[in-house]
């Protein structure tokens, strides 16, 4: 008698096997799906809305298929817990749906509000099974609602976008999903016929996979485009930007420029470079990145412009604010410009709302301050500049505030006493050392780069 309900038993998991073997064979295939798209999320090491959400769909659809199969009925149909698992992540399997359908944007306008409440609705279900236990109120909230979105959903599809090709074939692949899981959740269930829902997730899946795949090549291929463009952007205001400054009997000057993106708002030029005279202009645009990089080439050009007036600061700012005005979109401009004359032995400074400039001279640094407005901010701004005499041995250091901005992990600033400092240490050093030195100190303070770091060390040699 034992040996024949054994053969029954046996019989029994062969017949249930056999009917469970598309359901199992669809379970592994979507699961798989989903953890290779979570994989190559991972690898990407960038996120992506589209393939995470898919990628959650396909394996909870891909795990409730492994729940509901007859295998695990016969062996743990009569555990609560494991039903109320399995009541759970058929709850759940609706939540990354909704959120591919928003981050794909085939939801309306509000579909975010809608998204958001269909997703709560969702979690309240799930959280509802394990406090409440099964009950049929539940399943039936789960079938209505999955029941009425679905085919919302699908005419939202031909409401919007309809020679959009993603559109097209979400379409399709929505269309033969909802016709079987309504059947399923309608006449199916009281005929008490076979699951045929998961063939239509598998033709959406599919479909889901190819706007999911599409979507993900074409945004690279639109930064592969964006990359380059800024990489030309880059050398381009590099090719802005001088080359070494010639070489002088009396001064010698070095220069360090280290954007804090691939371009930037710092700029400096040499105005006048030869025996006798260095004209030297540094300038700092608000704000980053390409809307800077294009008001500092504006910059560039109303300096060049004014070239003839390097010998005289205030009046050459000025002329600068002039041209400015009214051009640079809102963002304002910092700048200072200084003078050195060999013949006469003295420099000319004036700055535009610029951090001073600092003179080492015989061991000791001092502050060479006379600012006035930020360029472009009216056209009423006057400048005046200060006049000083020159000493051989002398050091001037230009920067941007991207130097004594910079900030530690604590939040403290750099400031204008360690740049004094490290600037004091630079005494023995030639100019492009002492640039060096300066943006290396900066940059070892600094947990990270905020902003763009520009010097400019020129020295006085005083050759006769």
């Amino acid at each position: 008698m034992v040996l024949i309900d054994t053969q029954l038993t046996a019989g029994q998991v062969l017949r249930t096997l056999h009917s469970d073997e598309p359901f199992l064979f669809l379970g592994a295939a979507f699961t798989t799906v989903g953890l290779v798209s979570i994989g190559f999320c991972v690898l990407r090491r960038r996120f992506d809305a589209l393939l995470l959400w898919l990628a959650v769909f396909a394996f909870l659809y891909g795990q409730r298929l492994w729940l509901d199969s007859g295998l695990l009925h016969l062996t743990l149909g009569s555990n609560e817990f494991f039903n109320r698992i399995r009541w759970a992540v058929n709850f759940m399997v609706p939540i990354p749906a909704f959120l591919f359908f928003q981050a794909a944007g085939l939801t309306p306008r509000r579909g975010k509000a809608i998204t958001t409440a269909l997703c709560l609705l969702f979690l309240g279900l799930t959280l509802g099974v394990f406090i409440l236990g099964r009950l049929q109120a539940l399943h039936t909230i789960n079938n209505l609602v999955v029941i009425a979105a679905l085919p919302w959903i699908l005419v939202r599809t031909f409401l919007q976008g309809t020679h959009d090709h993603d559109y097209v074939i979400l379409r399709r692949g929505l269309t033969c999903f909802v016709v079987l899981a309504i059947w399923d959740n309608t006449l199916g269930q009281r005929m008490h016929m076979p699951s045929i829902e998961p063939y239509g997730f598998a033709i959406l899946l599919g479909s889901l996979g190819y706007i999911a795949a599409r979507r993900s090549l074409k945004r690279d291929v639109e930064l592969g485009e964006i990359h380059q463009e800024l990489e030309l952007a880059r050398r381009i205001q590099l090719s802005i930007l001088p080359g070494a400054f010639p070489s002088s009997a009396n001064f010698r000057v070095a220069a360090r420029y280290v954007p804090m993106t691939s371009v930037a708002g710092d700029l400096y030029d040499f105005l006048v470079a030869d025996d006798s005279q260095a004209g030297l202009l540094i300038s700092d645009v608000s704000g980053h990145g390409v809307p800077a990089a294009l008001i500092a080439s504006m910059v560039k050009m109303a300096a060049i412009s004014q070239r003839a007036l390097s010998a005289h600061p205030a009046q050459l700012l000025a002329s600068m604010n002039a041209a400015l005005c009214g051009n640079t979109q809102g963002q304002y401009v910092t700048a200072a410009c200084v003078h050195l004359d060999a013949k006469t032995r003295s420099l000319s400074y004036a700055a535009a709302g610029h951090p001073a400039m600092l003179m080492l001279r015989n061991g000791a640094v001092t502050e060479v301050a006379e600012n006035g407005l930020l360029l472009a901010a009216t056209e009423l701004a006057a400048y005046s500049e200060i006049t000083l005499p020159l000493q051989p041995g002398d050091r001037f250091l230009l920067y941007t505030d991207g130097l004594i901005e910079a900030r530690d992990a604590q939040g403290k600033l750099f400031g204008e006493d360690a740049l004094s400092a490290a600037l004091l240490a630079t005494a023995a050093l030639a100019p492009h050392q002492a640039a060096d030195h300066m943006i290396a100190a900066a940059e070892h303070w600094a947990k990270s780069q905020d902003d763009d770091l520009t010097v400019l060390v020129c020295d006085y040699l005083g050759a006769q």
